[in-house]
């Protein structure tokens, strides 16, 4: 596998440079899509950057922005939570993810309140449900879209592109790591009356269960949101927060190889940055090792990496994320970056036709 060079300086104790293997991609380049940040949500320290800068697809992680954009309507009091929406015919015909929405002669078009749509936006990525809300707040997706990327800018998202409500493939969306780090954390800062939504991994819609993308909620401690993505094009997405004992983890994985890759890889950034918070706290609380010159996201065999100590190995409940690498010493992380300044203001299978989250 081809490696490029990714320091992570250690503090405290000297600097010691590792390496984690990625490729230099441009967003079409499918075999070469990979990147990662971790950010500290509270202070917006960066604690691990990957290709957090290079351009990326966000496939479904644009319903995070499609979803900010309507918790900003609601808070204008443009919409409430019972507000109705109806779908378009155009709406109604988007591929999956979707809701189902249908328009017929006889019954005209489905419709659905702004907290039904929020539901099904959050926890089964509907595409439908997307270009419904678009059209209801911007008049046209299009123009819907235009809106999104003027006020991703406003957020401090200087690299992000919308060109649609759901991530649906199109040659002109465009966004990094970074800035998918900076949208999560502005959902969290601005609405937290909402940002609980996020934590939800079902909903009922017509007497039947609408179950989520998300599988690190419920599996890794203190992981409570945010979004999870596919194209073909992008591979795997996912945003995530986590927090504990006061700290908020912000960890962004775009490309990755499989959904269960994907996972393991955030699970493992997330872990690591705790460890890193234990150290500074307790130099003697985590054991450094060295993180494996390659990317965690692509599927180990097991076996293949090992512990240099046993005492860390740890059960682990079953389809964990963490069974790709339990036994492992998680590297611990250190700042690669410092702001100074506050930032401004799913997927069921491998085999999906194009956007399955």
């Amino acid at each position: 596998m081809k490696s490029a060079g990714v320091s992570i300086i250690r503090g405290a104790f000297g600097a010691v440079a590792i390496a984690l293997a990625l490729g230099m991609a441009s967003p079409a380049a499918a075999q070469d899509r990979y990147a990662a940040i971790v950010m500290d949500a509270r202070t917006n320290e960066v604690l691990l950057e990957d290709q957090a800068d290079e351009a990326r697809f966000p496939a479904s992680l644009t319903k995070m922005m499609t979803l900010y954009m309507l918790f900003e309507a609601i808070e204008r009091g443009d919409v409430s939570m019972n507000t109705r929406l109806t779908a378009s015919r155009n709406a109604a015909r988007q591929p999956p993810s979707r809701l189902g929405l249908a328009c017929t002669r006889r019954n005209g078009c489905d419709s659905l309140t702004v907290e039904q749509a929020i539901n099904a936006l959050v926890v089964q990525s509907a595409n439908d449900v997307a270009t419904l809300v678009a059209e209801r707040l911007g008049g046209t997706e299009a123009r819907f879209a235009a809106n999104m990327t003027a006020r991703a800018r406003e957020l401090g998202m200087t690299e992000t592109r919308f060109a649609n409500a759901s991530g649906l493939p199109d040659a002109r969306h465009r966004t990094t790591a970074r800035d998918m780090a900076v949208l999560a954390q502005a959902l969290w800062r601005d609405f937290p009356e909402y940002y609980e939504v996020f934590q939800r991994q079902n909903f009922s819609w017509r007497g039947r269960l609408v179950r989520g993308h998300n599988r690190l909620l419920g599996t890794v401690d203190g992981v409570d949101g945010i979004k999870t993505g596919y194209t073909r094009a992008s591979g795997f997405n996912l945003a995530t927060m986590a927090e504990r004992s006061g700290r908020r983890v912000i960890v962004v994985v775009l490309g990755g190889e499989t959904a269960a890759a994907r996972d393991a890889q955030v699970a493992y950034l997330v872990e690591g940055a705790y460890e890193e918070f234990a150290r500074r706290e307790d130099p003697n609380a985590a054991q450094l090792a060295s993180m494996p010159a390659r990317r965690l996201d692509m599927q180990i065999a097991p076996g293949t990496v090992t512990t240099t100590s046993s005492a860390l190995a740890r059960p682990l409940p079953p389809s964990s994320p963490y069974e790709t690498y339990q036994g492992m010493v998680i590297e611990t992380l250190s700042p690669s970056r410092l702001s100074a300044e506050p930032l401004g203001q799913g997927d069921e299978t491998d085999q999906s036709t194009e956007e399955v989250e």
